[in-house]
């Protein structure tokens, strides 16, 4: 499973991930890569173009929470290039 690219507009979000891993792409042309796994914390900060996958075949269990206001999901063609 992996998301299209996106940004949670004025939303800094937190994730814990409770089971299972989480994959966050990022960065100029996406090039960034981060992974959590059980016990792991990630911070996508507002306005950040990412998509998220689970790279796993197991499923992944993971607590969401947000804070600040806009648009939830707004969905982009892809991450800028700088």
């Amino acid at each position: 499973m992996i998301s299209g690219w996106h940004h949670h507009d004025g939303w800094d979000t937190y994730i814990y991930v409770t089971t299972g891993k989480l994959k966050l792409e990022f960065g100029p042309n996406g090039s960034e890569v981060a992974e959590a796994g059980p016990g792991d914390f990630m911070h996508v900060p507002a306005h950040a173009v990412h998509r998220e996958g689970n790279p796993s075949d197991r499923v992944a269990d993971l607590v969401v929470f947000r804070v600040g206001s806009g648009q939830i999901v707004v969905n982009v063609d892809g991450p800028d290039s700088d």
